[in-house]
């Protein structure tokens, strides 16, 4: 971690191109980039479109199965060379228990549907009364279910288990799996780690040190002043960058000045800005904020949304049927040479016949019909 940011991107693009650092460009601070990458031959990805190297933030294939050899079939069939990988992806790369939460709460929730009332509507309390709900809440209006004691006793021993794996964690693995995704033509500057969850040092240090092992430049969470101070004496001790993401923070008044204050909490605190929602929550074009920010900011996610004064506001949007100015974020991080990776966040619904893969392989070809 004693090469610069700028430096660390472009040995990366160096690596994906496969040929010597070849001075074709430079950064504003001095560090030299590689030249783009070649058309592959050997059937790897490569998402380095005119210097500008498009990725996907493995979040966008939730809907998929995950382990290593479907993580590295996904970003063949969607040409996509560069990841922010979740940290629970990367550890289902690892072999990491089965999460049965998600499996347990489905079905629950089916069998608290079948116990409403007649004619009620969906998740309708008894008497009519709709459940308590909002962020945070089950899906689809229905009560947090409450599991049975076998469902509770599965959790709690996949937790236990969890605990178990993550305390003894061979990184030795960890960079394997990293040298295998490598030799794909695929990358992970950035691992969501998320430490701000943590409630130990232990488990704060081993989300860096997992990132680490990946070869990443560093964590990426969710931002909030509280996470910057709890977690930035961890960057500090790593040598890494932590990376706060925003939802629509910016659209409101504590936010609205901007993210200085949070950037002032340590130089080793970065963004993630996620230019949709600050588009469909604020209005403001994206563009300005990137560059008065571009050197506190590691990667974007992408994605394309109304604007807040739309008949259906702040709505996420097949790739080039929303109101986000992606050709203008495409073109200005092209044409000036800005060392940003745009991650694509697959958030509009799929529809039945697609799936999640082939809809990143969409929006990648999007950008690339933008950059070439």
């Amino acid at each position: 971690m004693d090469k610069s940011r700028r430096h660390f991107l472009g040995l990366s693009a160096a690596a994906l191109a496969g040929v010597s650092l070849i001075p074709t460009l430079t950064s504003c601070n001095g560090a030299q980039t590689a030249a783009p990458a070649a058309a592959p031959s050997d059937g790897k990805p490569n998402s380095n479109f005119a210097g500008v190297r498009m990725g996907t933030i493995t979040y966008s294939w939730r809907s998929m199965p995950m382990n290593l050899e479907n993580l590295i079939k996904y970003c063949r069939e969607a040409n996509v060379s560069y990841l922010e990988l979740m940290g629970s992806d990367l550890e289902a790369c690892l072999g990491a228990p089965e999460n049965p939460t998600m499996r347990i709460m489905q079905a629950a929730m089916a069998a608290q549907a079948q116990q409403r009332p007649a004619g009620g509507a969906p998740g309708a309390a008894p008497g009519g009364q709709r459940p308590a709900g909002g962020p945070g809440g089950a899906p689809g209006g229905f009560r947090r279910p409450s599991f049975t004691p076998e469902q509770q006793a599965e959790i709690d021993k996949y937790n236990q288990d969890m605990a178990n794996f993550r305390n003894n964690m061979d990184y030795g693995k960890v960079e394997e799996v990293r040298k295998r995704l490598e030799s794909e033509g695929i990358y992970c500057p950035i691992v969501k780690t998320e430490p701000s969850r943590q409630t130990t040092e232990e488990g704060m240090d081993y989300a860096f040190k997992l990132a680490k092992a990946m070869g990443a430049v560093g964590v990426s969470d969710e931002m909030s002043m509280d996470a910057a101070q709890k977690v930035a004496p961890f960057a500090e001790k790593h040598d890494m960058y932590y990376i706060l993401h925003n939802h629509m923070q910016y659209a409101t008044e504590e936010w609205s000045a901007g993210p200085d204050p949070v950037l002032a909490v340590s130089p080793k605190i970065m963004l993630n800005f996620d230019s949709g929602h600050y588009f469909g929550s604020t209005g403001k074009h994206p563009v300005d904020f990137i560059k008065k920010y571009k050197d506190r900011i590691i990667h974007l996610h992408v994605k394309d949304k109304t604007g807040p004064n739309a008949e259906e506001p702040n709505a996420n949007q097949v790739w080039g049927q929303g109101q986000t100015p992606l050709e203008d974020i495409f073109t200005y991080l092209r044409d000036e040479k800005v060392d940003i990776y745009p991650m694509i966040e697959l958030e509009y619904n799929v529809k039945p016949w697609s799936n999640a893969v082939k809809e990143v392989a969409t929006c990648v070809k999007y950008a690339r019909q933008i950059l070439m």
